[in-house]
């Protein structure tokens, strides 16, 4: 496991590029200055020793070295030590619709994006709660198994989009039947179903079956609603421009509309409630406020400790490569001229 001590010295990291491309543009105004000033004879005949490959390589070294430093100002640490603790919380598993119908746009950015930010602020408030999640359309996937770890639940939850399950259309029974066996029966932790969708659901007669066996082993559902109830097209893009938007067999273009009707029906019988995530503070505040009033159960986790300060690698490979920087010379190198490595006739 990896920890980061300071994550905004990443932002440093802009300088590589910004030099790289800066070089490469000025690599092409000497060339065109040395035109206007003679030919590439004559230039050869007047620095003869000058290597092109050199100054590359001068700039990979210093590019490297600014690299190593910044990541060394970073600090990573990595976890030496797996050792179980005694926490307490509850289970809770986010089962989020990624069906296309969640590209709408009537609530910024889309509703998927709305949807992965809601989660993505609610475990933000956790401090020992274990979380699951699941990806769901036609079908459910499992994304993350219940754990403790709530960085790579947000690596996970960022990855997630609408092509990631072939399978389309909305089966909410699906999702709730997966989070069913995400649950360890030999914990009796309280247990907490969040499905995050704009309510469009394909089997909803199966769905009340599953909520159904979902209540009867111990699991509270909410429903997290994303959308507009006036609905929106589904635009289909590419390289991140609209192409067109999603048609039916007809040939008319597709309204999707945020169904608060079956999400507040699903919650009721789940135990639950229905929030309607439009404002983002708001449903995170009322969540927060409904997980603090359940009762926590003491459980075991596993997670890294005694972690250890990897920054002085870093360091001693930055400092490694400008020292290397500062000792290559622009001049070529007379056994690498005569081997002729880089096919520039004797610019080595």
């Amino acid at each position: 496991m990896i920890q980061f001590d300071e994550k905004i010295y990443f932002y440093l990291l802009a300088i590589v590029p910004i030099m790289a491309l800066a070089f490469f543009f000025l690599q092409i105004w000497k060339k065109r200055t040395q035109k206007r000033f003679a030919n590439a004879k004559l230039m050869k005949r007047l620095a003869p020793n000058r290597s092109s490959f050199k100054s590359a390589l001068k700039l990979a070294f210093l590019l490297a070295g600014l690299s190593f430093l910044i990541l060394g100002l970073v600090n990573p640490k990595i976890g030496t030590k797996l050792e179980t603790v005694k926490r307490e919380g509850v289970d809770i598993v986010f089962a989020i619709d990624v069906s296309k119908s969640m590209l709408a746009e009537d609530i910024a950015p889309n509703r998927l994006e709305k949807a992965k930010r809601i989660v993505s602020e609610i475990i933000n408030q956790l401090a020992s709660d274990r979380i699951g999640i699941i990806a769901y359309a036609g079908q459910a996937y499992p994304q993350l198994p219940i754990t403790t770890d709530y960085g790579a639940a947000k690596m996970f939850l960022q990855s997630m989009n609408t092509d990631m399950l072939s399978s389309q259309g909305t089966a909410i029974n699906a999702a709730i039947d997966l989070a069913s066996t995400y649950y360890d029966d030999s914990q009796q932790t309280n247990r907490v179903l969040f499905i995050v969708s704009d309510g469009e659901d394909h089997s909803e007669s199966s769905t009340i079956t599953s909520v159904e066996n979902a209540v009867q082993n111990g699991i509270r559902i909410f429903t997290i609603g994303v959308g507009k109830e006036k609905g929106a097209p589904i635009p289909l893009k590419r390289n991140g421009i609209v192409e067109s938007l999603k048609k039916d067999n007809e040939g008319e273009v597709v309204i999707t509309r945020l169904n608060e009707t079956i999400l507040a029906d699903i919650a009721d019988r789940g135990n639950g409630e229905y929030i309607d995530g439009s404002n983002t503070d708001a449903a995170v505040e009322y969540i927060k406020e409904q997980l603090n009033r359940m009762d926590k159960t003491e459980f075991e986790a596993k997670q890294f400790a005694e972690y250890k300060d990897q920054f002085q690698w870093f360091l001693a490979a930055g400092f490694l490569f400008l020292f290397l920087d500062i000792f290559i010379l622009d001049r070529k190198t007379q056994w690498l001229k005569k081997l002729n490595l880089f096919n520039e006739h004797g610019d080595a």
